[in-house]
């Protein structure tokens, strides 16, 4: 851990800063929001673009990268997210917002990209999973420490929108004056979305449920709590359980996914996700009833990420599971563009239980077909599967390709044992 630390401690640091600034800016726009009067659903299509643009940047920066190096897609990406959070309060307006939340994904997306393909080639084989693993802890702890910096000014303000800015700034600061050397970047040509369907129907069709769940909590929570009447300091409280609960859970849950069959844990899983959310529905008028549906919510939902490519993988040749990253990103992209939407328009219909009821209903569905697929073809042996690999939601597909190669190299090792 020491090793990994010493080695890639400027990029571990500056990508924490950075996500307290995305942490902090999803929020706020969701009080804020609330302030300037916009409605549920012009805030459900605010929340949205961000989804949008980060599906765009993931696609897109690759070839960014190609063209022009890291170094200047990294500092131009990371300008531009900094003038673009700055400008919210200046332009009060729900499609202002949304053309700069579709910029933000993008930017912030580009930035994961580089990030994520530096510290896979400062990675040996011996540090790849500790390195991945920090990677996923020191995202979570931005966005929790995010929250607890919402109470420190007037959300009706300029300096909630000043600090976000700033700390997005200062965060390459530490990256680009590393000494780290700019990495070779290549990435594999993806299997089709058919392909993919076609090897596991039950991982495709979770990571878009799931998409759209993790969109629900990173883009609409803030909202919710606006809508029920919550303070700042109980949304920051609600919204960092989420997160809690997902960094909490995510290292059991791995553990116990590679000693059993992936389909029936998932089914508990969603079954758990769904019944936090209907807790989070009937019980949500107590504040702490609230913040233990959002716990169980965010930490069942989150590793479901991981848990699902962990369960494709299983069907997937070594040599095709970082081909088939970018297309699970690209499908569960698509339920989180889908989600907020969704969630918005059923706030505006039945209140603020609907976005309870949404996840609820999505994980619900996650849990009948993951049923339904123990019906269809037998699971494969647990000696044969692959190593369960931690990776946020939030991350671009380098992540996975990262956690693709780690679990290759694992079960590389575990054969030649």
């Amino acid at each position: 851990m020491f090793k990994v630390l010493s080695g890639s401690w400027a990029l571990l640091l500056g990508m924490m800063m950075l996500q307290v600034g995305n942490g902090m800016q999803g929020t706020l726009l969701g009080v804020r929001g609330a302030l300037e009067g916009f409605s549920t659903f012009q805030m459900s299509i605010v929340m949205s673009s961000y989804f949008l643009g980060f599906l765009a940047g993931s696609r897109m920066a690759p070839e960014m990268i190609r063209r022009v190096g890291h170094v200047r897609v990294f500092a131009a990406l990371g300008s531009l997210i900094s003038a673009v959070l700055i400008m919210y309060p200046t332009i009060a307006d729900p499609w202002a917002w949304a053309v700069g939340r579709v910029m933000i994904g993008f930017c912030f997306s580009g930035v994961y990209v580089t990030a994520e393909s530096w510290l896979n080639n400062s990675a040996t084989n011996e540090t790849r999973g500790k390195a991945l693993s920090l990677y996923m802890i020191v995202q979570m702890i931005g966005i929790v420490s995010a929250q607890g910096i919402m109470v420190m000014a007037d959300p009706a303000g300029y300096v909630l929108f000043v600090i976000p800015s700033v700390l997005v700034s200062l965060a390459f600061a530490p990256i680009l004056l590393s000494v780290s050397p700019t990495p070779a970047f290549d990435t594999t040509k993806p299997l089709s979305l058919l392909q993919i369907l076609k090897i596991s129907p039950l991982g495709c069709v979770g990571m878009f449920l799931t998409g759209g769940v993790f969109a629900a909590q990173f883009g609409m929570a803030a909202v919710y709590g606006s809508e029920v009447g919550l303070s700042i300091g109980q949304i920051s409280a609600f919204v960092a359980s989420f997160y809690i609960g997902a960094m909490l859970v995510q290292y059991p849950l791995g553990w116990v996914s590679d000693r059993m069959d992936r389909r029936k844990l998932i089914a508990v899983v969603s079954l758990v996700t769904g019944i936090g959310a209907l807790i989070g529905m009937v019980f949500g008028v107590n504040f702490w009833m609230l913040l233990v549906a959002a716990f169980l919510v965010g930490g069942t939902s989150n590793p479901l990420y991981s848990l699902l490519i962990a369960y494709t993988n299983d069907f997937l040749e070594h040599d095709d599971m970082a081909a088939a990253a970018g297309g699970m990103v690209f499908i569960n992209g698509l339920g989180a563009i889908a989600g907020p939407i969704l969630v918005g328009w059923m706030m505006g219909a039945m209140g603020p239980g609907g976005y309870f009821l949404y996840m609820a209903v999505l994980m619900f569905m996650l849990v009948a077909y993951a049923i339904y697929r123990m019906t269809q073809r037998a699971a494969p042996s647990v000696s044969d599967t692959d190593s369960y690999t931690p990776v946020s939601p939030s991350s671009s597909p380098m992540a996975v390709e990262f956690a693709q190669d780690y679990a290759i190299e694992t079960a590389q090792e575990a054969q030649n044992d």
